[in-house]
């Protein structure tokens, strides 16, 4: 159900948050964290654009809403054109992080703000109230070390306009590897621990397999026909949920379920109802899986380096079995592999976030005290 809290209960600071519409993963992992400001009794104003705003509606509807300009970043279909599409849209993603940042001047020259917590945009930063930047990244992987370099150099520039950079992963032994813990960061970084907007709890098995899609086009797409047009034969119960708000009709066998986008509770009796998973590496993904405690198949988004990187890595930890996606077209040799693997278990600290959000209220309701 979403989240029924109204913030004229509330009296506490009032929080500007806004996730990046890269995915929705930006978008699911605040969930807990405007939970839990919600709990202590913050006022949220969430501002979000596309899939990432309908996501964030359904999930809190007393809450205030503010359309705000995407950065609408471009996939190639081409895993290895994907690094020069990318580098071809930084003079507008530029532009937009100049237009959101004199925005946010602006929004609190005219409301009643004391915070911002941005996840992964680059320009919600101000002197004038506490701002918060939320980021896995803090080494951003490019395939290339001189070019990992000049990113990293380029991404510490704007994370230190922040007053704290918030980590969504333990500094030792975390999920993100060298992602999140490299050997060099800011010295306003806090780790959050993992972060999951999901509960583990007993649920009957229901489907044998699911196959979980998410990210931005065209690679979502790509994925789904390769999984429907590979698979048609496939024995089971399968579930496809298409992590989009309208999809178009497609053909499936019987044995299939097809679903658009669902809400955070029923995803998460779904994957618990689920015996194998399968979806993309991205870190946001990775969380909900570790902490349901779920036998997955990583399948990286091509050309995407953090992905690829992850889903190396946490298979080497033996978190989750992985393969490419040109791979995925053998797809009953793929799960016999992932049955032969042999997966460890590692449970984090799923509390750890509610210290720093707690912190973060305390120093907000101090500042607050000074000013009265």
């Amino acid at each position: 159900m979403p989240d029924s809290k109204f913030n004229n209960k509330n009296t506490g600071p009032n929080v500007l948050i806004s996730p990046l519409d890269w995915g929705l993963g930006h978008s699911t992992r605040c969930i807990p964290i405007i939970r839990e400001l919600l709990k202590l009794g913050c006022t949220i104003t969430i501002a979000a654009e596309g899939d990432s705003l309908k996501l964030l509606k359904n999930e809190f509807e007393g809450l205030q809403f503010i359309t705000l300009a995407p950065y609408n970043i471009k996939y190639s279909k081409s895993g290895r054109r994907l690094k020069w599409t990318l580098l071809l849209q930084i003079p507008r993603i530029i532009s937009i992080i100049i237009k959101e940042h004199n925005w946010l001047r602006n929004y609190i020259k005219n409301n009643n703000i004391d915070a911002v917590i941005s996840d992964n945009r680059f320009g919600l930063f101000s002197k004038n109230i506490k701002s918060i930047y939320i980021t896995h990244q803090l080494r951003i992987k490019t395939g290339n070390k001189l070019s990992e370099n000049l990113v990293q150099t380029i991404h510490y520039f704007f994370i230190n306009k922040y007053d704290e950079c918030w980590v969504p992963d333990s500094k030792i032994n975390g999920l993100g590897g060298e992602l999140s813990s490299p050997k060099k960061t800011p010295k306003n970084v806090k780790f959050l621990g993992p972060l999951s907007r999901f509960d583990l709890f007993d649920e009957p098995n229901k489907y044998d397999l699911l196959f979980l899609l998410s990210g931005p086009e065209p690679q979502r797409s790509i994925l789904e026909d390769i999984i429907i047009k590979s698979n048609p034969g496939l024995k089971g119960r399968i579930l496809l949920i298409r992590g989009v708000s309208n999809g178009i009709d497609i053909n499936v066998n019987s044995n299939w379920t097809v679903m658009d986008l669902v809400s955070a509770e029923e995803l998460n009796k779904l994957i618990l109802q689920s015996s194998i998973i399968v979806s993309r590496s991205g870190y946001t993904t990775v969380m909900d899986l570790v902490k349901l405690r779920k036998i997955a198949l990583l399948i990286p988004t091509p050309g995407q380096t953090e992905q690829e990187y992850l889903s190396k890595y946490l298979m080497k930890k033996k978190y989750f079995y992985s393969i490419d996606q040109s791979a995925f077209m053998n797809f009953e040799t793929a799960i016999q592999s992932l049955h032969s693997f042999q997966f460890s278990t590692g449970y984090p600290d799923w509390n750890m976030y509610k210290t720093v959000l707690q912190d973060f209220k305390n120093s907000l309701t101090a500042l607050t005290s000074k000013t009265e």
